[in-house]
């Protein structure tokens, strides 16, 4: 087989297209433009492992696909700089987060170039850069300085509402606002000093500043998301996290939850992602009504999708954490009420909202008054309800809720059937909304859907309650008590914030001498020398959250070196929006939310012209771990090969698998792998120590972590490329097996080979026309591959190419008119072979400026069919016809047969069944 080095030939054409800038790419309005994107990657310290690059290669096959069919691509890369990781290094080792990020970044981007992507690095961005984050600060500015008005459904700016309240204050506006917002004249508001008037605009601002319960994790200094926080406990690093109420930056995501939600049906996102976004706004419907707390003049307002079941409610339920349980809990519940509370702050709200099983709550010792039928209700704290959602408060109906029905079960609470079809068992509560209501005053039968527009209009007329539209998603927490993220760019009089001029952005992080909060709990920033505005009046301590800056980079990708705007209008009008994204399924609720909700707020205010950033998105799987495993004898230094370990008494230890081929140990490098094994007996099958396997998730502490450097240095990247395809559909999860890796290697070298003299190993291609043979299989491939590529079934396209290289080896196909398209074909799989192919073929540009062979389905017309011809039932002959002849010259030419005529004995058929390209059946 003729030899392909590799190393050699990827080096050479990295080099060309780096220096050639062979795919920097600018606006060309004569070819239709495609974006592709991958999801911001962050830059750890350990670099890429083989299942990293999953995504990344899928999106540079599209790529390059679409290039060679006329398109003019973007293909960017940039890096999520901001977060954790850097800061706790730097906490740990006083090394600045800039260096740490800077050291992570160029490994990354060695590592992303050894294996060939496309990726247009002219245009790279990092968060943390000054020249980006210039532009998260200016759109943190607008938001800033923006309302949401209700009736023409989208933010303007907050100029609008300044005139309105001066012209005739608030009582025409109907805003996304503070829930206390007190009604006031044109006369209060130009009354009012500047700082009374700046107050009052904070409860209508888009980012705000607010009193805020959130997720405080005192380890790591910062408050965490919902999404961050897994089971009480911090998602990196596993530290304790309690709900702290504290001034919090917050930005208004629920101005826009029903669009939100709308707008998920003009995109092409898989639907699992979709329904988790709808789930986790969580839209629905219903009303607000007010419970009269017992001796006293406050009420709790619930909010209720069924209040047709309101005659049902035998308990109410408040959240821990709301502010309303201090007023009712009694002295003498005081103590257990304060104990439940603090085991409750250690439970993240999706832990609360998913455990059903537990069941725990504490009675607050006070009592509601039912708003219809004025009986007693007793009031008791659950931490299955949040603070967050409706009000803070849910009327219990056990009869018609589960969670209702087992909190009522476990405290001995009554349980009222209130329809009459209702199936209420001795373990299950039964929802139906079918029947009619019973035990239920004045909605006795009625149904329950008469009874909800009756109750509503009830409670409406007197005065203690709303039909109301309700979401669970609340307002998205923006500040972060650390050091290592964006300046906020305000500066504070008397506690109000005010932004900073477009001229003095922007605002640099300081330097800070530790990266830790200060003596007295203020965050990092607090530790600057005169951090503070020119004026002398300090600025904002904390940073912004991780997701700032991912959600806006695949506008600022468009024109990456703007100084004067976060993207030109030119810029914007021709890339538009991303036509191709690529990215994880966990960001569902974090990273891909938010960037949806900043995109409609810059589509509101003008600065671009889509409404959501990204038409198709697809989730990668996740390319899971192979583990092996030796078996050591309990209480022994000896190991026994997977075959024999039942024999003894033995337990499975976690081995690198870079010192396992094929499940067979090396023992010599095992021995360098544990110092404890040099004087170890190994117990072997037939001389070798075969190992176990197991798959697991990747990482460092299984030693299932294979470096992509390795496989390129042995294999090459083209080989890594086309495996990591080969290995299963793209949305799939699978388990990595390097063994499998030597057939793709192979079938490379046999494609090689086709260009080659075996013997001299000397470039040989003939000019000679194709067969009709060789014609076919190429048409073949080349129809199954853009199929392939349009389906994202790019495993398919890895089988499909072997299988066409084997048949031209077996025809021993040489031919310029077969091998060149070929190579074209190949070339988004295995870049760096094609452009020696074609620089070998005599072209003297990249391969990346042809076009992609045309398909061409005569080619894969067959001239002729070989017909069975059945006498009787039984196969008698075989005759090989024109594909074109009709049903009677088929007839004719089958009994002309001599076999047909031997079994016929020259005698008329009594029948004659033609099925064209299938079968003749002959009845005598």
């Amino acid at each position: 087989m003729a030899e392909y080095k590799h190393l050699e030939v990827e080096k050479k054409w990295q080099q060309y297209w780096q220096e050639n800038k062979i795919y920097e790419v600018s606006i060309d309005p004569s070819k239709p433009k495609y974006y592709i994107l991958d999801m911001f990657p962050y830059p750890s310290g350990a670099g890429l492992h083989v299942g990293h690059p999953l995504g990344y290669i899928a999106t540079d096959i599209i790529s390059r696909f679409k290039r060679l069919k006329g398109h003019n691509v973007l293909h960017p890369m940039g890096f999520d700089a901001f977060g954790l990781p850097a800061e706790q290094y730097a906490i740990q080792t006083g090394q600045h987060p800039a260096i740490t990020t800077e050291t992570n970044i160029g490994r990354y981007k060695e590592q992303l170039t050894n294996l060939g992507f496309s990726y247009d690095w002219s245009r790279e961005v990092r968060t943390s850069e000054p020249s980006y984050y210039k532009w998260t600060q200016w759109i943190f500015k607008q938001l800033f300085n923006s309302w949401y008005n209700k009736d023409s459904d989208k933010a303007e700016h907050i100029d609008t509402l300044i005139g309105a309240f001066a012209k005739s204050g608030n009582h025409s506006i109907n805003a996304v606002c503070d829930d206390d917002v007190p009604a006031f004249t044109a006369s209060d508001w130009n009354s009012w000093s500047e700082e009374a008037q700046q107050r009052m605009l904070l409860k209508y601002r888009l980012t705000y500043i607010a009193e805020t319960t959130v997720n405080w994790c005192p380890a790591l200094g910062t408050v965490l998301s919902n999404d961050e926080v897994k089971d009480g406990f911090s998602e990196r690093g596993g530290h304790p996290v309690v709900k702290k109420s504290m001034a919090q930056w917050s930005m208004r995501i629920t101005a826009y939850a029903d669009r939100l939600i709308t707008g998920l049906d003009k995109i092409d996102w898989p639907e699992p992602i979709k329904d988790m976004q709808r789930n986790w706004i969580g839209k629905s419907y219903g009303a607000e009504v007010d419970f009269a707390i017992e001796n006293s003049d406050k009420k709790i307002r619930v909010f209720t999708t069924r209040i047709d079941t309101i005659y049902g409610v035998s308990f109410m339920v408040v959240a821990p954490e709301a502010e309303i349980v201090q007023h009712l809990t009694t002295p003498e519940q005081k103590q257990v009420v304060e104990d439940y509370i603090a085991v409750a702050k250690n439970r993240s709200e999706r832990e609360r909202m998913s455990d059903v099983k537990t069941v725990s709550g504490v009675f607050t010792g006070s009592y509601v008054l039912h708003p219809f039928s004025g009986e007693k209700i007793p009031v008791w704290i659950a931490d299955y309800v949040l603070a967050g959602y409706g009000t803070g408060a849910v009327m219990a109906v056990p009869s018609g809720d589960q969670r209702d029905f087992d909190f009522a079960k476990h405290f001995d609470l009554p349980i009222v059937q209130i329809i009459d079809s209702q199936k209420i068992t001795d373990t299950e509560a039964d929802a139906t909304k079918e029947g009619r209501m019973i035990n239920s005053g004045i909605l006795d039968g009625l149904t329950p859907a008469e009874a909800i527009d009756k109750a509503i209009a009830e409670v409406e007329q007197k005065g203690i309650g709303v039909r109301k539209v309700n979401y669970r998603l609340r307002d998205a927490i923006f500040g972060r008590q650390r050091y290592w993220g964006e300046p906020i760019p305000v500066h504070f009089k008397n506690g109000i914030p005010y932004l900073l001029e477009d001229s003095e952005l922007p605002l640099n992080l300081p330097e800070v001498d530790k990266y830790l909060p200060t003596e007295d709990g203020a965050p990092p920033l607090g530790r600057a020398d005169n951090w503070q505005y020119k004026d002398g009046t300090p600025y904002e301590l904390t940073t912004m959250p991780g997701w700032a800056g991912s959600s806006w980079y695949f506008f600022r990708y468009m024109d990456p070196d703007n100084d004067q705007e976060f993207a030109s209008e030119k810029a914007l009008d021709y890339w538009q929006q991303v036509d191709f994204y690529m990215g994880g399924s966990e960001h569902a609720t974090g990273h891909l939310l938010y960037s949806r909700f900043w995109t409609k707020f810059l589509y509101d205010m003008g600065f671009i012209k889509v409404d959501e950033y990204a038409k198709k998105l697809v989730n990668q799987g996740m390319i899971q771990g192979r583990s092996n495993f030796v078996y050591r004898v309990k209480n022994k230094n000896k190991y026994v090969s997977f075959g024999l370990r039942k024999e003894f008494d033995t337990y499975p230890v976690h081995v690198d698998v870079n010192i396992v081929k094929d499940d067979i140990l090396d023992m010599g490098a095992f021995k360098s792998f544990r110092p404890d094994a040099e004087d170890a007996e190994f117990v072997l099958e037939n001389g070798k120590y075969i190992c176990g396997w197991e798959v697991e998730k990747m990482s460092k502490s299984k030693y299932n972590v294979v470096n992509p450097d390795d496989l390129v240095e042995k294999y090459g990247a083209d080989t890594l490329r086309m495996y990591e395809m080969f290995l299963g559909p793209i949305e799939q999860s699978k388990p990595w097996n390097t063994n499998g890796i030597e057939g793709v290697y192979k079938f490379l070298r046999k494609f090689w080979t086709l260009f080659h003299n075996n013997r001299e190993d000397e470039f040989v291609v003939s000019d000679e026309p194709a067969s009709k043979e060789e014609l076919k299989i190429l048409h073949g491939l080349l129809k199954k591959i853009e199929d392939d590529i349009e389906r994202l079934s790019l495993n398919t396209s890895v089988s499909n190419f072997m299988i066409a290289v084997n048949e031209l080896g077996a025809l021993s196909c040489n031919k310029r008119a077969v091998l060149e398209p070929m190579v074209i074909t190949l070339a988004p799989f295995a870049p760096h072979l094609s452009e020696e192919l074609w620089s070998l073929l005599g072209h003297n540009e990249t391969i990346f400026n042809a076009s992609f062979p045309v398909f061409d389905p005569t080619h894969l017309v067959e001239d002729s069919f070989e017909y069975p011809i059945m006498v009787n039932g039984k196969m008698r002959a075989k005759i090989q016809l024109g594909a074109d002849l009709s049903k009677e010259e088929i007839e004719s030419q089958a009994l002309a047969h001599p076999n047909v005529q031997k079994w016929t004995e020259g005698k008329p058929p009594k029948k004659v069944i033609v099925v064209p390209k299938k079968i003749v059946n002959v009845v005598v």
